[in-house]
């Protein structure tokens, strides 16, 4: 390996060290607490809302085996951070027809931290 590919791999190896430093699971976990009467982590265990576990890159209302409203299979994006947090800001808002029942998180810092939370529970 030559010196330069050393330092790019150091500076990237520092850079996801310092984002999981900012990521705060503890304070995720306890978002998610608001979450667990509708959703699991576990990969197909869907209840009244799908699975959570691998939302990250996947496409909007494509869980298998989860029957999703109209809005959701009609949504043409994939959850990322932002999509999420969007999403989780005002859900009937951000995407119109959808049936969850939830009336969303309006601090930041809680999107930030489910996410966070979700990321490294995947």
């Amino acid at each position: 390996m030559n010196r330069y590919c050393l330092i790019i791999g150091v500076v990237i190896a520092n850079a996801s060290v310092g984002a999981q430093a900012e990521c705060d699971v503890e304070a995720g976990k306890k978002v998610f607490n608001k979450c667990v009467a509708c959703h699991s982590l576990e990969p197909g265990q869907h209840m009244m809302g799908p699975s959570l576990h691998g939302l990250f890159g996947r496409q909007v209302g494509t869980a298998e085996g989860f029957l999703y409203s109209q809005a959701l299979e009609d949504a043409d994006f994939v959850w990322n951070e932002e999509t999420l947090s969007a999403f989780l800001e005002n859900p009937m808002q951000y995407l119109p027809g959808t049936t969850m029942p939830f009336g969303g998180l309006k601090k930041t810092g809680q999107r930030e931290a489910l996410n966070c939370y979700l990321k490294t529970s995947q």
